[in-house]
C-alpha cells in the first residue's frame, strides 16, 4: 500500500477516466484530487501542494503543457502528463517542460498504477539512503551531492532541480568523466528502456545544461552514444 500522506491531484475533462484514475489510486492508498481543468488544479495546488500531479494535455482553459509549465516556475513536484496524441513531438514537449513521464491514450488504470509507484518508490528509497553510502567523489566541478537532503548544491545552495533532473545528474556526478549510455540513464532513471523514450534523456539533458551555467561542469554528447559530465576548461 502506498503511504497515505501522498496526495495526488488529477486534472482531465473526461469524466470517466478521472474517476477510473481516483478509483485505482485510492485503492492503493493514496490521497486523491480530481479537477475537470488545469486551471483549477493550479490553484488548488498553489492553496496546498500536493505531492504529484497528473495532468491530460488537451483540457478546456490551460492545456496541460501551460499548467505543467506553470507548475514548473513554483515547484519540482513529479508530473505524469497524459494524451490522446501518439505523438513524438507531443512526448518530447512534455519533457522538454520539465514532466517526469508521459503516457499515451487510451492506457490501463493498472499502467498509469505503475507508473505512480514506480516514481514515489525511487524517490522514497533515495531519500533512505544515507549520504555515507555516496562516495566522496560526488562533488565535481563547484557541485556537491548532499544525498541526505536529495539536493545538488552550487557553493552551498541547492539548484531547482526536479526529481527526475536531480536523478540524472546525480547518476552523472557518480559517472564523472565517464561516458554514459542514454539507454543506461532510462533504465536506472525512469525504468524503461526503448527507442522513442531515449528523448526523455535528450530533454532532460538539455534543461540541465541550462542549469549548470556558472557551475563549472559541462554535459558533453557522446556522438552515437550518451553523454559525459566533465569540467569546463
Amino acid at each position: 500500500m502506498a503511504d497515505e500522506a501522498k496526495r495526488i491531484y488529477i486534472a482531465d475533462d473526461d469524466d470517466n477516466i478521472r474517476q477510473v484514475i481516483r478509483t485505482f489510486l485510492t485503492s492503493d492508498g493514496y490521497q486523491v484530487e480530481d479537477f475537470p481543468t488545469g486551471d483549477l488544479l493550479l490553484e488548488r495546488f498553489t492553496q496546498s501542494p500536493c505531492n504529484l500531479a497528473i495532468l491530460d494535455v488537451m483540457m478546456p482553459g490551460s492545456d496541460g503543457f501551460a499548467i505543467c509549465t506553470a507548475l514548473r516556475k513554483v515547484s519540482t513536484v513529479p508530473i505524469i502528463m497524459l494524451t490522446a496524441r501518439d505523438s513524438e513531438n507531443d512526448y518530447a514537449m512534455g519533457l522538454g517542460l520539465g514532466s517526469d513521464d508521459y503516457i499515451t491514450k487510451p492506457f490501463s488504470a493498472m499502467a498509469l498504477l505503475m507508473r505512480v509507484r514506480a516514481i514515489f518508490r525511487r524517490i522514497d528509497f533515495e531519500s533512505q539512503k544515507h549520504s555515507a553510502d555516496i562516495p566522496a567523489a560526488a562533488s565535481f566541478g563547484k557541485l556537491a551531492l548532499d544525498e541526505a537532503s536529495r539536493h545538488i548544491l552550487k557553493e552551498g545552495q541547492p539548484l531547482a532541480l526536479t526529481p527526475t533532473e536531480y536523478e540524472v545528474l546525480k547518476y552523472l556526478m557518480l559517472h564523472a568523466n565517464q561516458a554514459v549510455s542514454r539507454e543506461e540513464l532510462l533504465n536506472t532513471v525512469w525504468g524503461f528502456e526503448t527507442a522513442v523514450e531515449t528523448r526523455a534523456t535528450d530533454d532532460t539533458v538539455r534543461r540541465l545544461r541550462q542549469k549548470l551555467d556558472g557551475c563549472g561542469v559541462n554535459i558533453a554528447a557522446v556522438w552515437g552514444f550518451g553523454f559525459r559530465l566533465e569540467e569546463r576548461k
